[in-house]
């Protein structure tokens, strides 16, 4: 099959659902976007791709590449759908009904862990019982790698050379942080499932994993246990919502929740931006990538600050008239910082020509 193909992205996230089609330049042809809306919906009226991209979140250590996808490999993707529960199903869906929107056309996944199966051990490894490891494939994956394999590569174009020290913060509903160093994740805070490292808009980030237990022993559901952790905690649990937007307008009025949310928000991406930097050995370039990541200043010039110390500084006036990808570093400053638009479709729409190429 030619490697020139036009390819339909289909990104289904914690919190949303956005497919477009790209031309073999890769040029958006067309897009749309909406959750709860039927594959059939979005796509009707777009020209006919040759191919269909799909992300998927966890493809364990089955899938390190992006993989034409077969009974097999569909069979194995379900198997992995307990490793994040509020992703899995989602692009299991996708899939089921945008291969019946548009039947004949090749489909590959592509995965958000792949990026990571180059932790190094000490990275990778918990400090578990060696039977639970090798039975359960107990050991951090980590996640958004389809937006930290494009962010490395347009930090790069940006810079006009590869930084061997990066940290890349990828900000949104859910959140995370990546250790670059070459191009390659040595180090990233989301670990066996989406749950670990950072505050996000409802999953809890890194807790003592006595909590849940305690908490069933005393009487909760396992089951609901698990819902609260994924889907009511983090800021919604610490203010009701988890817009950021919505925080910061109650911050701005003083709201005692907000504030002390955002608090809490920002003592943990602190301390995870340090120890990405720690793993490093350094830092060269900090890269903010996501919703809240591109579009909220207060966020980056929080985060600048806070690493100071690591020679972090950026220019107010850039940070505040960021539109796409840009440079924002502070004249003088030891550490250069950007910011890239998440674009997954690109990332996507690459793995699928390699995957069917090489067929």
């Amino acid at each position: 099959m030619a490697v020139l193909m036009r390819v339909l992205t289909v990104n289904p996230g914690s919190s949303s659902l956005k497919v477009s089609l790209l031309d073999p330049g890769d040029r958006v042809v067309a897009e749309d976007s909406g959750a709860g809306h039927e594959m059939a919906a979005l796509t009707a009226g777009m020209p006919r791709p040759d191919a269909i991209g799909i992300r998927f979140v966890h493809g364990g250590t089955d899938f390190t590449e992006p993989v034409r996808i077969d009974a097999a490999v569909t069979k194995r993707l379900h198997e992995l759908a307990d490793l994040a529960p509020l992703h899995q199903p989602a692009s299991l869906q996708a899939l089921s009904e945008i291969t019946s929107a548009l039947p004949g056309i090749p489909a590959v996944a592509c995965f958000d862990t792949a990026f990571h199966s180059t932790l190094p051990a000490a990275a990778a490894t918990y400090a578990l019982p060696a039977e639970w490891r090798e039975r359960f494939g107990l050991r951090r994956y980590g996640f958004h790698g389809l937006s930290y394999s494009y962010a490395a590569r347009r930090a790069r174009e940006l810079l006009g050379a590869a930084s061997s020290r990066t940290v890349i913060c990828h900000l949104g509903s859910g959140a995370s942080l990546c250790a670059v160093a070459d191009g390659r994740s040595i180090d990233t805070t989301m670990g066996f499932t989406p749950l670990e490292g950072l505050v996000m808009a409802s999953r809890a980030g890194s807790i003592d994993p006595g909590i849940p237990l305690w908490l069933i022993r005393h009487g909760l559901d396992p089951g609901d246990v698990n819902r609260a952790l994924e889907r009511d905690s983090g800021l919604r649990g610490l203010t009701g919502t988890g817009d950021m937007r919505r925080i910061r307008e109650l911050a701005a009025g003083r709201d005692a929740g907000a504030l002390a949310a955002l608090d809490v928000y920002h003592h943990r991406l602190r301390a995870c931006a340090a120890a990405m930097t720690a793993s490093l050995g350094g830092l060269g370039a900090l890269v903010f990538t996501g919703g809240v990541g591109e579009n909220d200043p207060s966020v980056r010039m929080r985060l600048a600050e806070d690493l100071a110390y690591l020679g972090v500084s950026i220019d107010p006036g850039r940070n505040e008239a960021v539109n796409g990808d840009t440079e924002i570093t502070a004249p003088g400053a030891a550490v250069r910082t950007l910011v890239v638009e998440a674009r997954e479709d690109l990332e996507i729409a690459t793995g699928v020509r390699r995957a069917l190429a090489s067929k």
